[in-house]
């Protein structure tokens, strides 16, 4: 069975306001700073890269450098990443998450799960075991949709 345009927007118009929700929803539930989800998107990549340089951060996540260089020193203040010297090139710098960022991923990832756990017990269990098997294709949704940015709206 074949996607029309109307189920794709259906889903592109649920998936937004879903995680901003559940983002609110931790933070509240977690008293969790209030990170943007840029940032929580760099810190994420940085956790499963390790050190890496800015200008392939902004390549991976599909940014311009100069917003990538506005998230790190923004974050730099926040004590959220950790600045060393590539070790190939000393006039270079690495960038990684800090403890403190490192903390507070866990701590998100843990109260999004509660707030998640919570609201699906007020679900029937069709609705339950429907997102159930709805996870494994979100998540290659998301794989495909971020192998290429920017190119996925025009088809190209």
């Amino acid at each position: 069975m074949a996607t029309t345009p109307t189920q794709a927007h259906a889903l592109a118009q649920a998936l937004g306001p879903l995680r901003r929700a559940l983002l609110r929803a931790a933070q509240e539930a977690g008293d969790l700073p209030n990170l943007p989800e840029a940032q929580i998107e760099l810190l994420r990549l940085l956790v499963e890269t390790g050190p890496i340089s800015s200008a392939r951060l902004a390549a991976r996540l599909g940014l311009a450098r100069p917003t990538v260089s506005n998230l790190l020193k923004t974050m730099t203040t926040a004590d959220l990443i950790d600045r060393t010297a590539a070790a190939e090139d000393l006039r270079s710098t690495l960038v990684s998450a800090s403890n403190t960022a490192r903390g507070l991923l866990a701590r998100y990832d843990d109260v999004s799960s509660r707030v998640i756990a919570e609201a699906l017990a007020q679900l029937d269990a069709t609705a339950r075991e429907q997102l159930r098997q709805a996870t494994p294709s979100l998540r290659a949704l998301t794989e495909i949709i971020g192998r290429s940015p920017g190119t996925h709206a025009t088809g190209r």
